[in-house]
């Protein structure tokens, strides 16, 4: 037990995200593009671009920076330069970036965007910058919009205090590191300070005019939010957008810079001691569950054995009274459940190297459109494993159309996940969403589909259609023995209880992964997640291997089916979870929104359903094997 712990623990230690691979180092008056990343909302999950508001272009430097891989595109990024003018340690007071000034449509997007609050997002070395409260140790990644008054009215964040944290170790290197991005956003209707100057077409300044002198903000008098100069939103309203640039020195060292990023998660020590006590009760259970069936089994085995060897005829019951049908195939859509079986290990395998990945840093969790490249391109590669798994139980299924079954394979899966995907789409592409994907991007998706993965899967149906067909300890008969009538209410009952242990050794997890996914908080705990899969798939197999050996006691041989949807019912409890979540720990407003929600839940729900059949149903198959092979059959 104590060299379990401690491996336990390393792969906590060891897993501990700390992203990035090397720290770039500044000198004074470098300069830091700071990025800007799409505008988005816990209240509404349609994102949109940064630029499509009333706000200054984009800097020429960096423009488009994160958009090359297909993850960022698939996800809407688009880290572009801000524009904002930031060279390192140098302190600019009141700095004036653009001039705008709103019409009638462009006053609406900002209110529509404040009522569903949304947040700019924007990155400084890599950092997502921060609003930061110390004394009430909160933390939350962007900053508003604007915001709503008690009476209804609308006002726009003109202004921003950029406060930089800097670390230096002299004797370790030169120069300095950035471990710390804060933004203070102000609302303030400038008023210069003389004549305005003349802005360019764009609202920017002409290139080396004088910056104009504001009595709103300045070096001798800071920008302060006073309610007497709130800039207020309406049409034909001036926008100045301003800023101010402050730098500061830490004693935080450049690696554990992302802490902070944490602390905005009060549910972290709870996260642990849950998990741990979660991945102990499991383990208790399945011990349990093993030393009941294994030495019941055992029991049974040797004393059937015994009694064969005698010369006085034997009654066979329960279990062992099937032995000439359990091996007979699925007389119901072999072909199916052949592709569900093959697209399941795909699956697994795929989430397996994912997960080596995440536990080695190849993908980083702030990263989320490199992960989601590097997930679909392992998706991908794995193909040959659906297609060779697929082809050999189709063949022991005694199936002949293989070019049928094979293209099943390759088409099935993917086409739904794509299907739901561009549906979802077009909706967003209606209302100008930043995640909708562009001509291009839906071309890449669709070439690594045909032109990869669905070859690979042929490949390796070719060489699972050439192996010998499965072997078994005994032969089916000619005439199928009578099933005894069974109710499909208890049938149903089953199969939804089969699902419920696997899935209660990942629900505590599951809250902090959607979380991640929904909340946008950060996931760092890679070895925990590891060891709960690993978990999992001990618990698909035994929970598997124990609803199997019950229906067969009950004399009913057809396994097949039900051993799939015994432990593939753990995608319907995620799902389910899915709408609890939605219900208690979202305020996601309007239909579009919630229609995203739901359709990516449901693309996770079915995938992780058919990961979780296709255990099920190889762990039945491998028990099967084993206890039919362990007796003496005449």
């Amino acid at each position: 037990m104590r060299s379990i712990l401690l491996a336990l623990i390393f792969s906590v230690v060891s897993a501990k995200f700390v992203p990035g691979v090397l720290p770039n180092t500044f000198q004074d008056g470098d300069e830091l593009p700071l990025f800007v990343d799409l505008l988005t909302s816990f209240s509404a999950r349609i994102p949109f671009s940064h630029h499509s508001l009333a706000v200054c272009p984009s800097g020429t430097k960096g423009d488009n920076k994160k958009t090359g891989s297909i993850g960022d595109k698939l996800g809407g990024g688009e880290w572009k330069e801000s524009g904002y003018n930031v060279h390192f340690r140098e302190v600019e007071a009141c700095g004036t970036l653009c001039k705008k000034t709103l019409n009638e449509k462009d006053s609406e997007k900002f209110k529509k965007l404040i009522k569903d609050e949304y947040r700019h997002n924007w990155y400084l070395d890599s950092l997502p910058a921060v609003m930061h409260s110390p004394k009430l140790d909160w933390v939350m990644r962007g900053f508003p919009v604007g915001f709503m008054d008690d009476e209804g009215l609308y006002y726009l964040y003109n202004h921003v205090r950029i406060v930089v944290r800097y670390h230096e170790e002299p004797t370790e290197w030169v120069g300095s590191r950035v471990v710390g991005v804060e933004i203070i956003p102000y609302s303030i209707d400038h008023v210069f300070d003389g004549d305005e100057p003349t802005f360019a077409e764009d609202g920017t300044l002409p290139s080396g005019a004088a910056p104009p002198k504001l009595k709103t903000c300045s070096t001798l008098a800071p920008a302060v939010n006073d309610p007497a100069s709130f800039l207020k939103i309406d049409p034909g309203a001036s926008v100045l957008w301003t800023y101010d640039v402050d730098w500061i020195f830490s004693d935080m060292v450049w690696s554990n810079r992302w802490d902070i990023y944490l602390t905005g998660n009060p549910d972290a020590e709870v996260h642990i001691f849950s998990l741990v006590n979660s991945l102990m009760v499991i383990l208790f259970l399945s011990g349990i569950i093993a030393m009941i069936l294994l030495r019941t089994l055992h029991k049974e085995i040797s004393e059937y054995n015994e009694l064969s060897t005698l010369e006085e005829a034997q009654e066979e019951s329960g279990w062992k009274l099937v032995h000439a049908d359990v091996f007979r195939p699925p007389q119901t859509h072999p072909m199916i459940l052949a592709v569900a079986c093959g697209t399941g290990v795909q699956i697994g395998v795929a989430i397996f190297f994912v997960m080596l990945c995440a536990v080695g840093g190849v993908i980083h969790a702030t990263d989320k459109g490199r992960s989601l490249t590097t997930i679909i391109l392992l998706y991908v590669f794995s193909g040959s494993f659906a297609g060779f798994n697929s082809a050999r139980l189709y063949k022991f299924f005694g199936g002949k159309n293989w070019k049928k079954s094979t293209i099943g394979t390759a088409v099935a899966f993917p086409g739904v996940l794509l299907f739901l995907f561009f549906f979802l789409d077009f909706g967003l592409m209606w209302v100008g969403a930043a995640t909708a994907v562009s001509f291009t991007t839906v071309i890449s998706i669709f070439m690594l589909w045909i032109c990869v993965s669905t070859p690979l899967v042929f490949v390796g149906s070719y060489f699972g259609f050439r192996k010998e067909v499965i072997s078994t300890p005994l032969k089916p008969t000619l005439i199928a023995r009578h099933v005894p009538e069974i109710s499909e209410v208890n049938i149903f009952v089953g199969i939804l209880l089969g699902g419920l242990l696997p899935f209660g050794s990942i629900c505590i997890e599951l809250f902090f992964i959607m979380s991640s996914l929904w909340l946008s908080q950060i996931y760092y705990v890679f070895g925990f997640l590891f060891a709960v899969l690993a978990i999992l798939v001990l618990t698909c197999a035994e929970i598997s291997i124990v609803m199997c050996y019950f229906q067969l006691c009950h004399e009913d041989y057809r396994w097949w089916w039900r051993s799939f949807l015994n432990t593939a019912s753990t995608g319907g409890y995620l799902f389910a979870y899915s709408v609890w979540y939605f219900v208690t720990k979202l305020q996601i407003e309007g239909f579009l929104s919630a229609l995203v929600y739901f359709t990516y839940n449901a693309m996770i729900a079915l995938a992780f359903g058919l990961f979780c059949g296709a255990i099920g149903f190889y762990s039945s198959f491998a028990f099967v094997k084993k206890i039919y092979g362990s007796i003496k059959v005449d």
